[in-house]
């Protein structure tokens, strides 16, 4: 698998098809038509010639919302842990303390998601977030 950085990233059929039929609405992307710019900072996953997953980070105040996102057809695959770890890794490159996630509670299966998270070291506090502490040296 290789990960890419998107300079600057645009909405797009690939992002489309890897929401699997998911509102971008519930990821608070709003209603994007394609060439939409982006904010953030975004990377895809490639294996051979397709995209199957791409990784969001929002760095503030020394803290970094993510997002991860599989294509259907690769879920369960390592596709998550694979965009994960490089989120880790960028997130340590950067000196921030800690990633999180915030499963939208119209997300239509928030046990699975936040039970992903929680299993790989997230934990949720009193605001609704999946914290964890950056690695140290994850670069």
């Amino acid at each position: 698998m290789r990960w890419v950085r998107e300079t600057p990233a645009h909405w797009d059929a690939d992002k489309e098809r890897v929401l699997g039929g998911l509102a971008p609405e519930l990821f608070g992307f709003g209603a994007p038509s394609e060439g939409d710019s982006l904010g953030d900072e975004w990377w895809h996953v490639e294996d051979g010639d397709r995209v199957v997953g791409y990784g969001r980070l929002d760095d503030t105040w020394g803290d970094a919302e993510i997002l991860v996102l599989v294509d259907p057809e690769r879920r369960r695959s390592g596709v998550g842990a694979f965009i994960l770890e490089r989120l880790e890794q960028e997130a340590s490159a950067r000196h921030l303390n800690y990633i999180y996630n915030v499963v939208p509670t119209a997300h239509p299966d928030p046990e699975t998601v936040t039970g992903w998270l929680a299993g790989r070291g997230f934990t949720p506090n009193a605001v609704g977030e999946l914290r964890k502490k950056v690695p140290v040296g994850a670069a």
